[in-house]
Parts: C-alpha cells; structure tokens; sequence
C-alpha cells in the first residue's frame, strides 16, 4: 500500500466538522436565540464539567494512541490496532469525546442549536468518518481488527 492509500480517506477531518458545528450552533444562537434550560439553573457549571470530562477523554485517548505508536490524524496510516486505555471500552473515544463536548457546551451556553448540531455532526462522523476508517481497518488488520471489533462497542 502506497502512503496515499494507507488511510481511511475520510470525507472531512473531524476536529474540523466539530468546529464547523460549534460555530454554527453559536451564528445560529446569535440569529434566534433557544435556549432550553430553566432560568435560575447553574447550567454554566454543569456544562463546564461535561465538557472538562469530555476534553479529559478526547487527550485520554489521544496520549494512548500516541504512547502505542499510532497515528491519531485520519490523513495518515494507522500503525496498529490500539486496545488499551479508552480504546477497551469504546472504539471512539475521541469522536465520543467530541460529542460530550458539544453537549457540554450547549448546557453551559444554554444553546439548543448546539444541541441541534449534534445530528448532522454525528451523521458525518458515523457515515463519513467511522464508517470508512472500519473498513480500512478492516482491510488491513483483517482479523486482528475484527477480533478487537467483536469486544469492544463502537460507542459505548
């Protein structure tokens, strides 16, 4: 396989289609205000914490892919198959750490429309992301990626 061909050719990167549904969420936001919380609720707080965890997560699974040899951007080929750290529980931890990230915000901003992202964000990360690295991965790890696909959920 030639460098080129050694990816999963992902339809956009990811941390970009996140900041794409951030600043989305807050240009709409700006536009029609929604939120959804009732007043008087310490929602900053709250949100702070769900989006501390989710930012925990996503450097939790990035330093293990790293410290296991791995690439971590999806423009690059991937090394091995990473079982350790986030990686038994969930086959997604930083696209999962991404999503808590959204919601956290919208909690802390009290900002539906960030809510609402979460869908076309999830539909491009599932469909144009998780979809293709599975079957690269699939492609080149062959047994050994399917073996680690039959433990572990790709979510949660």
């Amino acid at each position: 396989m030639d460098d080129t061909a050694d990816t999963a050719q992902v339809i956009v990167r990811p941390p970009l289609a996140w900041g794409l549904a951030v600043i989305a969420g807050f240009a709409l936001d700006w536009l029609v205000p929604l939120p959804f919380l009732p007043a008087g609720l310490a929602a900053g707080w709250f949100g702070g914490l769900v989006f501390a965890l989710a930012l925990a997560l996503f450097a939790w699974a990035i330093v293990t892919m790293t410290r296991a040899g791995s690439s971590v951007p999806t423009n690059l080929p991937t090394a091995t198959i990473v079982e350790s750290g986030p990686y038994r529980f969930t086959r997604n931890p930083i696209y999962l750490g991404m999503l808590l990230g959204l919601v956290g915000l919208a909690i802390a901003f009290d900002n539906l429309w960030l809510l609402v992202m979460l869908v076309p964000f999830a539909l491009v990360i599932r469909y144009g992301v998780v979809a293709r690295e599975e079957a690269y991965l699939e492609r080149k790890f062959g047994d050994a990626y399917r073996g680690y696909r039959s433990r572990v959920r790709r979510w949660l």
